[in-house]
């Protein structure tokens, strides 16, 4: 824009008609009061309404949910109108199926500016399942108390919906409805009318025919029920906010291959010194917002030396990459194991590092996850006495039929699932050639004298110190019993999460919303934790092939 003219006295100010004279005519704006009022009305505002003006646009109807109001005031801050943006049209009116509930305690605050409503049967069966120690019934008290926090103020008319952001949850910008009336419920005659889900069908159908301008969704974690609301003509929906990624493709590997111009790319401002034993780069260039700290990148070019390096800081614009230890060399040997590819070098880096607290290696079966944790393991516990003992335990998820009780203490009830621990310590003491019989059978001693087995079951309220944990079959865990693990770690102890995504026995876990996606999704780019996701299998040609065609 061009500058006005020059003040012909000292001091003076320009009037506005002559600054508006320098300025080019598509430079001319509308006030910013005028652009407010011609710009269309936002779908929802995110001030509560009363409940009288709600009442007043409420339809006739005996269903207690009023319309979303279709007009927004006229000024509203950057972050309504954020909000704003997100949909078209008036909110979505969500109702929640029992199993959505009892699967995540917090889903009545992850809709946004949406409406939730709950059927009365939805609370009928929380009431049911609320008695007993399991993760379902601890949901389900933890909703109803969510609940009763909502509704403790007796002069909320439940007409006009109860702010969801009245507990702190600010997130939330709709309301929540109860069922209070009797609804006149049409369904086909083939199904049953006491069952609850056909029950829940019902309110659905009933609430898309009297608001039939707003957008009426079912959300159910039952595929079933799903599959018939669909049948129905009725919209439904998974509960898709407990899912860490979409696609478990997406997870974070923790291995970047660099691209084949990156000497010459980075080559001319690259600064190099040596350290401890390690070659130091320190980078600037287009690369560097891709990279993570403990991200492992690699460079292998035919007739010229490989690079293996680790991402040891980010400061602004420039990083530091930190060159390997060679664990594939057999003077490296941790505990009598050498690396056989890439991934496993990197994995051993990472177990072998003090600095690293927090390690999660995921891959599929043979590819060395336990093996090498336990050697490393072994290692820093006999030989560096870095810790003080190995604490291994495991979800006790069984494939097939439970087998009953298991008699004996702690440890004799949890040695039929460690079966992986005893064949690999069995391979780590072959390893010792040197040896005889007596040594090797002394020395299986000794280790399985540092090794503990412990139940997850017990953990809650424990504290590790100066231990190296290791936790077999993560995927297994659900992200909240994988945040009870990890929070045991105190002062000086090494936490090691193992597992293959593609063996998920629990019940309603998926690769989106595995304890290790959420784990390893949350601890990326953290200066003391690192992941590796290891592709090549080692155990042999007949496990790899196994892998690969079934």
């Amino acid at each position: 824009m061009p500058l006005p003219k020059p003040p012909s006295q000292k001091a003076a100010l320009l009037s506005a008609e002559e600054f508006l004279e320098a300025v080019p005519p598509k430079a001319a704006r509308t006030p910013k009061a005028a652009v407010t009022t011609t710009r269309p009305p936002a779908p929802r505002p995110l001030e509560p309404v009363s409940a009288a003006a709600r009442a007043v646009s409420a339809p006739a109807a005996s269903v207690s949910v009023a319309p979303a109001p279709a007009a927004a005031p006229a000024t509203t801050t950057p972050r309504q109108r954020a909000r704003a943006a997100r949909s078209q049209g008036p909110a979505k009116l969500f109702v929640l199926d029992t199993n959505v509930l009892m699967h995540d305690p917090t889903c009545l605050f992850r809709f946004e500016e949406h409406d939730v409503f709950l059927p009365m049967i939805t609370l009928e069966e929380l009431d049911g399942h609320k008695k007993g120690m399991s993760e379902v019934a601890r949901n389900a008290r933890q909703v109803s108390r969510e609940l009763d926090a909502l509704a403790t103020d007796g002069s909320l008319d439940p007409k006009a919906g109860i702010p969801l952001a009245k507990t702190g949850q600010k997130q939330a910008g709709g309301k929540l409805f109860f069922q209070t009336t009797l609804l006149d419920i049409r369904l086909p005659a083939g199904l049953p009318q006491g069952k609850a889900d056909n029950q829940i069908l019902g309110v659905v159908q009933t609430l898309r025919e009297q608001h039939p301008g707003r957008e009426v969704v079912l959300v159910s974690k039952d595929i079933n029920m799903r599959v018939k609301a669909r049948a129905l003509g009725l919209a439904a929906e998974d509960y898709f906010n407990d899912k860490t990624l979409e696609d478990g493709d997406l997870l974070y590997t923790g291995v970047l291959p660099l691209p084949a111009d990156f000497w010459e790319r980075h080559g001319k401002t690259m600064e190099s010194w040596q350290q401890g034993g390690h070659t130091l780069y320190r980078i600037s260039g287009p690369l560097v917002p891709a990279l993570l700290v403990n991200q492992f990148v690699y460079l292998e070019t035919p007739g010229a030396p490989a690079l293996y390096a680790r991402v040891a800081e980010i400061t602004g614009r420039s990083a530091v990459l930190k060159t390997l230890r060679d664990y594939t060399h057999a003077k490296n040997a941790v505990w009598g194991v050498c690396a056989r590819n890439r991934e496993q070098n990197f994995a051993l880096n990472l177990l072998m590092d003090p600095e690293c607290d927090f390690v999660t290696l995921a891959g599929t079966a043979g590819t060395g996850k336990t093996l090498m944790t336990l050697a490393a393991g072994l290692a820093q516990v006999l030989d560096e006495r870095r810790y003080s003992e190995i604490i291994v335990t495991r979800v006790t998820v069984p494939v097939g039929e439970d087998i009953g009780f298991l008699p004996g203490t702690e440890e004799e009830k949890m040695g039929p699932w460690m079966g992986a621990l005893d064949d690999n310590l069995e391979v780590l003491a072959r390893s010792d050639s040197s040896a005889g019989e007596w040594g090797r059978a002394a020395t299986n001693d000794l280790v399985r004298s540092k090794i503990k087995i412990k139940s997850l079951n017990f953990m809650r309220g424990r504290t590790f110190l100066n231990k190296f944990v290791l936790i077999d079959e993560a995927q297994n865990l659900t992200p909240k019993q994988m945040k009870t693990l990890i929070t045991r770690a105190g002062p000086g102890t090494k936490i090691v999460c193992l597992g293959n995504l593609a063996q998920i026995d629990t019940p309603y876990l998926t690769e989106g919303s595995s304890g290790l996606t959420y784990a390893v999704d949350r601890f990326k780019g953290w200066p003391h934790s690192g992941h590796i996701t290891l592709a090549r299998g080692e155990r042999s040609r007949l496990a790899d092939f196994a892998s690969d065609v079934l």
